[in-house]
C-alpha cells in the first residue's frame, strides 16, 4: 500500500469561507484520529528555506569524519551533538544513520538532588566550527517551525471541538524544541534494513521534512506498515504520544520506521519536534467526543507520563545507551523511565 496518507492545505483554515475552514477542520480531524499521520500543505515555509536548510544539511555530513565527531553527544551530557552511524538504538537494535542533535540554545541545567533528572535535557548545542552557517540555518528552522506547528495544534484542538489555546501554557515558557538533521546512507553491511526501528515520538507534533528518497512507513490499523513517498512542498505531520495522552487515546500515537535506502544510496530528513516545557504537566483536554475516548495505550515496557519531561528522558536514555553510561549513570541506576 502506497501514499494512503490525507494532504491536509493549512492555508484553509485561514479562509474567509465558513464551509473552507468547516472542511478543513472535518479532514484534520479524521485523519489525527483515523491515521496519526497526514501531508501538510500552505504551510508558508518557502521553497528558498527549504533549498537552504538542505544544502547546508549537506554540507555538514559532508564535512570529514573528524570535523563531525570533534561535537559528539558522547561529549554532552544534555544530549546535543553528532551521533555517529549505528550509535543510536531503537528496539534495542541499531540504527543505521547518522544524525546531529539540536535544540533550543539554553545554558546547560544541572539538576539538584531534589530535581528531576529531565532537567539535564536543557543544555546548549554544540556546532560545528567549520561550517558556521549550520547555526545559523538550523536556529531558523526552528523558529519558522514552532510557528506552523502552534498553528497547526490550534487548528487540531479546534477541529476536535477542544478549546484551541488549552495548552498554550505548556509551551509558553521555555517549550523543548528539538531538531534532528539525519542521513540514512544506504544499507548496513550486515544486510539489517533498519533505518530507524518502528517507534513513536515522545511529544506533541513532529513536522517531517524529507527529501526525495523514499523509506518512511507508518503502521496502519491492521499492523502492517504503509509507505509514505516525499511529496514535494508538503511536511509529514504525526502525533506523538502527548496528544494521545491528551485525549485519553482518542488521538494515538502511530508507530512508524525507516528502511535504509537500497546499497549506498543516501536519504536525509529533517524531524522536528515540537515539545512543551520539561516539567508541564499535560492535563486532559475537554471535547465532546471525549466519551468515546478509548484510553491511552497500555504497554510496560514504553509506560505513558503526564508530565512531559518524564516521557522525553526515558526515550534518550534508551536509544543513547553510551551517552546514559558516561554522564548519567544515577539515572540508569535508578531504572528508566525516569523523573
Amino acid at each position: 500500500m502506497i501514499n494512503e496518507l490525507p494532504v491536509l492545505d493549512l492555508s484553509a483554515a485561514a479562509s474567509a469561507d465558513p464551509k473552507t475552514r468547516a472542511r478543513f477542520h472535518d479532514a484534520l480531524h479524521t485523519a489525527a484520529r483515523d491515521v496519526g499521520f497526514f501531508h501538510l500543505t500552505g504551510h508558508g515555509i518557502t521553497p528558498a528555506e527549504t533549498a537552504e536548510l538542505m544544502d547546508t544539511l549537506r554540507a555538514f555530513f559532508a564535512l570529514p569524519e573528524a570535523d563531525r565527531l570533534a561535537i559528539s553527544n558522547l561529549n554532552s551530557p544534555h544530549f546535543r551533538g553528532y551521533t555517529r552511524i549505528g550509535d543510536e538504538r531503537t528496539g534495542g537494535s541499531r540504527d543505521w544513520r547518522d544524525q546531529l542533535d539540536i535544540g533550543a540554545e539554553r545554558a546547560p541545567r544541572v539538576p539538584a538532588a531534589d530535581e528531576p533528572g529531565y532537567w539535564w535535557l536543557e543544555g546548549p548545542n554544540q556546532w560545528p566550527a567549520a561550517l558556521p552557517e549550520l547555526r545559523t540555518a538550523a536556529l531558523h528552522w526552528i523558529d519558522r517551525l514552532s510557528s506552523v506547528a502552534q498553528r497547526l495544534l490550534h487548528e487540531l484542538l479546534a477541529a476536535i471541538g477542544a478549546p484551541s489555546d488549552f495548552y498554550d501554557d505548556a509551551f509558553a515558557d521555555r517549550p523543548h524544541l528539538h531538531l534532528k538533521l539525519v542521513r540514512y546512507p544506504g544499507s548496513a553491511p550486515d544486510g539489517a534494513a533498519q533505518g530507524v526501528g518502528a517507534h513513536k515520538d515522545y511529544g506533541f507534533l513532529t513536522l517531517l521534512l524529507q527529501d526525495e528518497v523514499g523509506g518512511l512507513q507508518v503502521e496502519g490499523p491492521d499492523g502492517t506498515f504503509i509507505d509514505v513517498p516525499p511529496l514535494p512542498g508538503a511536511f509529514v505531520i504525526n502525533l506523538g504520544e502527548l496528544l494521545e495522552v491528551a485525549t485519553n487515546g482518542y488521538l494515538k500515537a502511530t508507530n512508524h520506521r525507516v528502511v535504509s535506502p537500497p546499497g549506498t544510496r543516501e536519504r536525509y530528513s529533517v524531524p522536528f519536534f515540537y515539545n512543551p516545557r520539561l516539567d508541564a504537566r499535560i492535563q486532559p483536554v475537554p471535547f465532546p467526543h471525549a466519551h468515546r475516548a478509548p484510553g491511552v495505550t497500555q504497554d510496560a515496557a514504553n509506560p505513558l507520563f503526564a508530565e512531559y519531561g518524564r516521557n522525553e528522558i526515558k526515550g534518550w536514555l534508551r536509544a543513547h545507551p553510551g551517552v546514559a553510561r558516561r554522564h548519567h549513570p544515577e539515572l540508569l541506576d535508578a531504572g528508566t523511565p525516569v523523573g
